[in-house]
C-alpha cells in the first residue's frame, strides 16, 4: 500500500485521479492529513463509499505517543512516539517568547558515533519518511494545543544521512495548505556531511543551517566526531564558506562545551581564525551528561564565549531547557530501551 502522507498534493491530486477521482479531492485529504486526521473515517466531507475505497489503497501511520514528560521548570515537553513498525524517536517542544519551537527527528537511531550524543548509543536502525517527520511537528501541535512556529532538524538522526526525505519533508511542511511554516523558521544542522552541504547551497533554501562543529582541528574533533575522519574539519570550513558565498546565510556553529577536550583559548583562537570571512554564530552548548559517555561538561563556558567575543565573532550561550525530563536528544529512547531489555513495560 501506498504512503499517502509522503505525497506532495500533486502527487496525491494525481493518484487519486488514476482512480476515477476529481482533481479538488487532492487538496481536501491533503488538509485533513496535514490538520492531524488519523483515518480517513475522519474525513466528513468525503463520502463513505470513497473512505473506504482510500483503505483499501492507502497507508497512514499516525504515531503513538509512548511517553510524554513535561518540565516543571520551563513547560518543556519531551515526547517518545512509538512508530507503526514499534520503533521510537523523540521529540521536543519548547517554550519561548518569540514562539513555540519543535525538534524533530530525522531516523531511528543515528550511525554518526558522536562520542557525547545519547542518540547514537544503538546506531542506526533506519530512515524516517517524510510522513513520520511531518507527524513529529502535526501531532506535537495537536496534543500540546501550542501552535508551533519553528521547527529545527536536531533531534535523533544526521539529517544529511537521509536528505531526499529531508528535503520532501521541508516541502510538505512549507505548503500553504498544511503547516505553512516558512523556510526562515526552519534549521537543518549537520555534523558536517559536506556532500549536503553543497547540495543545500546549490537549492538556495532559506533555512537556516547548523553545523555541529564542537572542535576546531582535526585531531580533537576525529577523537569525538567520527565522521570528521570522512569529512575532515578544513574541509568542512571550505564547504561552509561555499554555502555563505551561494546563498548569503549566516550559518550557526554548534559547539557543545567538553571539560578539558575542546574548551581551551587556543581553541577559540582557532575556530574565530577559520570562521573569519563569513558571519559565522557560535552557539556554546553546556555538554549534558550522558551516562555512557566519559566526556564532563566544561567550567570554560564563559572565558570561551569572551574569547570568541574578542575576535569579534558572536558567541551565545545555549539556554538549558528540560533538564528535568532527559530533553537532551536521545536520552529518553535510550532509557526506554533499557527498561524494554529488562522487561519493564513503559508507562
Amino acid at each position: 500500500m501506498t504512503d499517502l502522507k509522503s505525497m506532495t498534493q500533486e502527487e496525491m491530486t494525481a493518484s487519486l485521479k488514476a482512480l476515477g477521482e476529481p482533481a479538488f479531492r487532492g487538496k481536501q485529504i491533503f488538509t485533513w492529513l496535514h490538520r492531524g486526521a488519523t483515518s480517513f473515517d475522519e474525513m466528513s466531507n468525503l463520502s463513505k463509499a470513497l473512505r473506504e475505497k482510500l483503505k483499501g489503497e492507502y497507508l497512514l501511520t499516525p504515531p503513538r505517543v509512548a511517553r510524554k514528560q513535561v518540565s516543571r521548570l520551563d513547560g518543556t515537553i519531551k515526547y517518545l512516539w512509538e512508530l507503526s513498525d514499534g520503533n521510537c524517536i523523540e521529540s521536543v517542544l519548547m517554550q519561548y517568547h518569540h514562539g513555540n519551537t519543535v525538534c524533530i527527528s530525522s531516523q531511528v537511531g543515528c550511525r554518526m558515533g558522536c562520542a557525547f550524543c545519547a542518540s547514537t548509543v544503538a546506531g542506526k536502525v533506519r530512515d524516517l519518511t517524510p510522513a513520520e517527520m511531518l507527524d513529529q511537528v502535526i501531532f506535537t501541535q495537536k496534543d500540546s494545543g501550542l501552535p508551533i512556529s519553528n521547527i529545527v532538524l536536531m533531534g535523533i538522526g544526521e539529517p544529511m544521512d537521509n536528505l531526499n526525505t529531508v528535503l520532501r519533508f521541508l516541502e510538505l511542511v512549507n505548503h500553504t495548505d498544511g503547516l505553512n511554516i516558512g523556510m526562515r523558521h526552519i534549521s537543518l544542522s549537520t555534523c558536517g556531511v559536506i556532500p549536503g552541504i553543497d547540495r543545500l547551497a546549490d537549492l538556495g533554501l532559506q533555512l537556516t543551517l547548523s553545523v555541529s562543529l564542537h572542535a576546531p582541528d582535526s585531531e580533537t574533533r576525529s577523537r569525538i566526531m567520527p565522521v570528521n575522519r570522512a569529512y575532515d574539519v578544513e574541509k568542512l570550513f571550505d564547504a561552509c564558506h561555499r554555502y555563505f558565498q551561494k546563498t548569503g546565510r549566516r550559518i550557526s556553529f554548534e559547539y557543545a562545551m567538553i571539560d578539558g577536550v575542546n574548551d581551551q583559548d587556543w581553541q577559540a583562537d582557532l575556530l574565530a581564525k577559520k570562521i573569519r570571512g563569513m558571519p559565522g554564530h557560535v552557539n556554546l552548548i553546556p555538554l549534558n551528561d550522558v551516562v555512557e559517555s566519559p566526556f564532563k561538561p566544561s567550567k570554560r563556558v564563559a572565558a570561551f564565549q569572551k574569547r570568541l567575543e574578542s575576535h569579534g565573532i558572536t558567541a551565545t550561550v545555549r539556554r538549558s531547557l528540560g533538564g528535568d525530563i532527559d530533553a537532551s536528544c536521545g536520552q529518553l529512547r535510550r532509557k526506554a530501551m533499557e527498561e524494554q531489555k529488562k522487561g519493564v513495560d513503559a508507562p
